[in-house]
């Protein structure tokens, strides 16, 4: 199968004044929050992957069906709901990890939160930190 490409890529945007633009004030401490916490676990500057994703190096797939493509290796992504934590989950002690979180809800690939006052930050830079080493030992 030829690689099709991934709609969303990055952009090159300005990452610092598209978090400046968003509109709920505690979104957008808490994006600028996240925003240190990934680029001191990672090493790695931020870029702006399609109209709304903050992601950090990245990393490229092949899935069985012989798609592929490249994605960022972690990221966050404020909407209006919630802020979207894009961890993959393949690493050891996930569920423990997520029973001592706090408030949140999750999806595929996707931890969601509604503010991070509701959360244990420890906890969550912990889930970054092993998120992005199993990732780099994965992909890399």
């Amino acid at each position: 199968m030829a690689k099709s490409e991934n709609k969303t890529k990055p952009t090159g945007d300005d990452v610092i004044a598209w978090l400046e633009g968003v509109d709920n004030a505690t979104r957008r401490q808490d994006a600028f929050t996240l925003l240190a916490i990934m680029k001191r676990v990672t090493g790695c500057e931020p870029v702006l992957w399609g109209p709304s994703i903050i992601g950090f190096d990245q990393y490229h797939y092949t899935y069985d069906s012989g798609r592929e493509g490249d994605w960022c290796l972690t990221g966050f992504s404020p909407r209006k709901g919630n802020l979207a934590i894009y961890l993959m989950g393949g690493f050891d002690g996930r569920d423990e990890m997520l029973a001592r979180l706090g408030k949140y809800k999750t999806g595929k690939s996707c931890l969601y939160v509604n503010k991070l006052a509701d959360i244990d930050m420890a906890v969550l830079e912990e889930m970054i930190v092993k998120d992005v080493a199993y990732m780099r030992r994965t992909y890399h």
